[in-house]
């Protein structure tokens, strides 16, 4: 009998091991796919804005060759010319070469700064600087011809014969005006954030005779960085968890799952790392 009975108790001992190791194993997949798809969301966002801007500057080369053709049409025809209209026409071209410029410098700086910056993406780039360059060669040419036609443009803002001068400068003042705000806004949404027991946050320095982050010393590598924009859940795999840091209370929530096990909700992102960027959570 006694027999028996230890044998039952070897097996359900088995048993129990093999269970706590599958839910391990399980913790770690788990862990992996979110990690994946916090990446991917992140990489999602910062082609969205790529695409984006393509877009833009696609839209204003339609837009110039429209006004474009309008004055061609009319300069063909110098009896029915509308001069207020030419004028209407040239001035809408000025002012959309320059924010084309605007775009493609900041479009350059956003391809610099992102981890898309294939070749296909740069040859776009490089293709889309060369459109700036031919259209601005020929909107000079069409003032050359409007001129030639006794038809005198108005300064409305910029003269047209300003379009090709000093390029260059514009080019890198708008470089440097949008890499300025590029890392302006990318410090202004990261983040970082940290979960571990007692044991490993002491092991990090980010816990040392119960103050946190209070010594230059912690191990900042062991944080994960994040955009604030992108991750809004955190998944722990504990069923105990607590927030050691600062952040409003009204900002995020703790939910369990099936399995006990929690997950933070950062409901609303500007409030909850509103007092620190750092993020310390403490399992068991």
């Amino acid at each position: 009998m006694k027999k028996i009975i230890l044998a039952i108790a070897c097996m359900l001992a088995v048993v129990s091991c093999q269970q706590k190791k599958n839910e391990q194993e399980a913790a770690a997949i788990d862990a992996v796919r979110d990690s994946l798809n916090q990446i991917i969301n992140q990489k999602d966002s910062e082609l969205n804005d790529i695409l984006g801007t393509f877009n833009d500057i696609q839209e204003g080369f339609r837009q110039i060759n429209e006004a474009e053709g309008r004055v061609n049409l009319e300069s063909n025809n110098p009896e029915k010319m509308n001069h207020e209209d030419v004028v209407e026409n040239i001035s809408f071209i000025q002012r959309t070469l320059q924010l084309n410029r605007e775009r493609i410098a900041r479009l350059n700086q956003q391809l610099k700064s992102s981890s898309l910056n294939t070749s296909k993406l740069k040859a776009s780039l490089d293709d889309l600087t060369k459109q700036l360059q031919d259209k601005e060669a020929q909107i000079s040419q069409l003032e050359t011809q409007l001129k030639e036609k006794d038809i005198k443009i108005e300064e409305q803002g910029k003269q047209i014969s300003s379009l090709n001068d000093n390029v260059s400068s514009l080019t890198a003042s708008n470089e440097a005006k949008a890499n300025t705000v590029s890392h302006q806004d990318r410090m202004l949404n990261q983040a970082w954030y940290v979960f571990g027991t007692k044991k490993e946050l002491k092991e990090q320095g980010i816990v040392k005779s119960g103050d946190v982050l209070k010594t230059a010393t912690y191990n900042k590598d062991y944080f994960t960085k994040i955009d604030i924009r992108v991750v809004k859940s955190i998944k722990l795999y504990s069923k105990s968890a607590r927030l050691l840091t600062s952040h409003p209370s009204d900002s995020y929530r703790l939910e369990q799952d099936a399995q006990h096990q929690y997950t933070l909700f950062i409901t609303n992102p500007q409030r909850f790392w509103s007092i620190s960027k750092y993020l310390v959570i403490l399992v068991k």
